[in-house]
């Protein structure tokens, strides 16, 4: 089931129920590109709306990068992170990058070239879905293993015997191919994102039949990702030319569904 709604993300999140979003997967506007198709966006009272309508429990995935002004990267994400913990009261659970393969030159000139955003996953409390992909193959599979981390005295080694398993838990850097690479649909969209984004973040932090949101719908590929995963989705676009094309993605995704 999906809900679309078209205006401006801070009021119709006030129109939503207090505790009652599982997850938020969004990329906002940023620096240079707050002002999107004419609009622009109220950063601090929608982190606050955010904060009010997730559950505890819940997650906010915050996709965001920095641009590169007179030879200085903003640090918006990071004002952005620090705003959601220290004044909204969200956890900053994880501090994840998006490595984006296949960007080109991007930032200075005077810099290494910029290839990758932030992905700030913030919680309310601990996480109530924690279902870490683990898909990193392991080149000693099998063999047995008798150390493993550092107890928390810091002395010794927790020695219990292991076998080293096929695959393990994947690292806090995602790595994505970006534009006709990637393999998504061949949407228009200044700022989207791999669909492969939205989906590992919506299978990590949610379960089957949880509220997933929005609020920067843009093309809906976190909406489309959400429905062919079996959770609700409700997203919130102010473009008009947007909340088109996302209305067609979600009405495939919701026969294909079927």
């Amino acid at each position: 089931m999906a809900d679309l709604y078209h205006g401006d993300c801070l009021q119709v999140m006030r129109n939503l129920q207090s505790d009652s979003i599982d997850l938020t997967v969004t990329s906002p506007p940023y620096d240079n590109l707050r002002t999107y198709n004419g609009y622009t966006f109220d950063f601090e009272g929608i982190a606050r709306e955010l904060y009010r309508v997730t559950k505890p429990g819940g997650v906010v995935v915050w996709v965001v990068g920095d641009a590169t002004i007179k030879g200085s990267e903003t640090g918006t994400s990071f004002r952005q992170a620090l705003y959601f913990k220290d004044v909204c009261g969200f956890s900053l659970h994880d501090t994840m990058i998006y490595e984006k393969a296949g960007t080109g030159a991007c930032g200075s000139n005077l810099a290494y070239r910029q290839a990758h955003e932030y992905m700030f996953v913030l919680s309310k409390g601990r996480p109530a879905a924690i279902n870490r992909i683990a898909d990193h193959k392991n080149t000693s599979a099998g063999v047995v293993c008798t150390k493993g981390r550092i107890t928390a005295s810091g002395k010794d080694n927790d020695t219990r015997r292991r076998v080293v398993p096929a695959f393990s838990v994947r690292t806090n850097v995602w790595r994505y191919a970006v534009g006709n690479a990637s393999g998504d649909d061949k949407v228009s969209h200044p700022a989207k994102f791999p669909e492969r984004l939205a989906a590992d973040h919506i299978a990590s932090w949610s379960n089957p039949g949880d509220v997933v949101l929005d609020p920067f719908m843009g093309s809906c590929t976190t909406g489309k990702m959400a429905v062919q995963m079996g959770r609700q989705f409700i997203g919130i676009e102010i473009s008009g030319e947007y909340l088109a094309i996302a209305s067609e993605r979600i009405a495939a995704a919701e026969r294909a569904a079927a």
